[in-house]
């Protein structure tokens, strides 16, 4: 008990924690601040304390999610904002386990993440072929489960996610008729979008057979499955030749011992001028390792990477590395969304499930938001071409074109011997073909057959 105080006297100096024991006995840690909401906390069986100090995140969840740790003023999102919030990244803070806890789990992370085929499929269908039911209770309409891109703080989560799409779909310039790859489809949001922005042809695969059949039942839906298609397949057994390719929100699960494989493997289904755009979480820091209440509960295989991680799994492969981006708190105010969305469906979730369901499920969001808010979590957007001549010189074509995205233009092909500026007005020294916008009321009949010499 007296270790716990001391621990807690430690990491608390920001906001207000009392914690009650199972003895009755009340501490009280930190002083006011308007940052943090109060937070009390009640320990309803002897060891729970002892357990949080040798290990502070999976013993604090599993204490949570059993009812041995009851939060009786605020919530589990309060306590891990305050708890995180006085130790952020950039001071070099953390809650670390026990040295001898840490070194089992290094070893133990390096061995779950080598995600051989075998191993993918049963990782992926431990998450993401939970209940459609539950999904529909947390995420947007489109079902988008990755980071949305905020505009503007104050947008709705709705907006953010469109305007992730626009964000995406603009870096990858894409013209009618190309062909695009989808690695890691998830319920086909991402590849609906684009052929009906840009008119191109879309394969998506998934190793989720639940999200496989909600992603042919839309493109039926839509009238769209013979530009749509969808595949239960690694994609390491593809073949084909596609002119773009895009994966969002799936490199998490692919392990570092695999990222050249991967790497490998998208530029030889790339086409001679092909580009691609890996959306995917990391780390602010040097390599690292899973925490183990988020292998062990929600991504067993998962694992963040830092940058220069990303990079190696690239080089020596003739990629050119065209754009990389950084996103810094915009997941943490996607999982805000979430969060609040989960709350407020709490019923129908433990109707699904149970009590400890929900707690483990709201402690997941809870920690994961933080982790982008004041932990050394961000996402990378890498855009990688095997030309170094197929995309414009500057930039100011994704701007440009996540405009016309967003103000519902579609795109035609633009041809011209010296090739079209961001603006497509000028030439500039370029060789391929661009997109050129046009509004989505001249229809996408006249857009496909549509294009521009000179």
């Amino acid at each position: 008990m007296a270790l716990f105080d001391r621990f807690l006297a430690r990491q608390v100096k920001t906001g207000e924690l009392t914690l009650i024991h199972a003895d009755g006995t009340t501490k009280q840690f930190g002083t006011p601040d308007p940052a943090y909401n109060p937070v009390t906390i009640r320990l309803t069986a002897p060891g729970v304390a002892g357990a949080i100090v040798r290990h502070p995140a999976l013993g604090a969840a599993e204490a949570f999610m059993d009812g041995r740790l009851v939060i009786e003023r605020g919530d589990i999102r309060d306590l891990v904002n305050l708890l995180k919030g006085n130790s952020p990244w950039e001071r070099g803070g953390g809650l670390n386990p026990s040295l001898p806890i840490k070194l089992l789990d290094k070893v133990v992370h390096r061995v779950d993440r080598v995600n051989m085929a075998r191993r993918s499929k049963k990782n992926v269908a431990h998450h993401y072929d939970l209940s459609d039911r539950l999904y529909d209770l947390f995420l947007d309409a489109d079902r988008q489960y990755s980071c949305a891109y905020f505009t503007d703080a104050g947008n709705s989560l709705e907006q953010a996610q469109d305007d992730k799409k626009a964000h995406i779909a603009a870096k990858l310039a894409i013209q009618p008729g190309m062909r695009v790859l989808d690695i890691g489809c998830g319920w086909g949001g991402m590849a609906l979008y684009l052929h009906a922005k840009t008119g191109a042809e879309v394969l998506g695969v998934t190793l989720s057979e639940e999200q496989l059949k909600v992603a042919r039942r839309r493109a039926e839906e839509a009238g769209v499955a013979d530009k749509v298609k969808f595949e239960l397949i690694d994609y390491r057994a593809l073949t084909g030749t596609f002119d773009r390719i895009v994966s969002v929100g799936m490199f998490e699960h692919v392990g570092p011992p695999q990222y050249k494989t991967f790497f490998r493997k998208c530029r030889d289904l790339l086409s001679a001028d092909g580009v691609m755009l890996l959306h995917t979480i990391g780390r602010m820091g040097g390599p690292g390792v899973t925490d183990t209440f988020t292998t062990k509960y929600i991504f067993p295989g998962g694992y963040n990477p830092a940058l220069s991680e990303i990079v190696r799994g690239y080089e020596g492969l003739k990629f050119f590395p065209t754009d990389i981006e950084v996103l810094r708190v915009h997941y943490a105010l996607t999982i805000d969304h979430w969060y609040d969305r989960t709350v407020a469906a709490k019923d129908a979730i433990v109707a699904l499930y149970d009590e400890r369901f929900y707690r483990m499920w709201t402690f997941y969001l809870a920690g994961a938001a933080a982790a982008f808010r004041t932990g050394g979590m961000v996402n990378y957007q890498i855009q990688l071409s095997k030309s170094r001549m197929t995309l414009p010189l500057t930039r100011d074509y994704m701007i440009e074109g996540e405009r016309a995205l967003r103000a519902g233009w579609f795109p035609a092909v633009r041809h011209s011997r010296g090739g079209g500026n961001p603006d497509w007005q000028a030439p500039v020294m370029e060789p391929k073909s661009q997109p050129v916008w046009i509004p989505a009321s001249a229809g996408m009949t006249t857009l496909r057959g549509d294009s521009v010499d000179g």
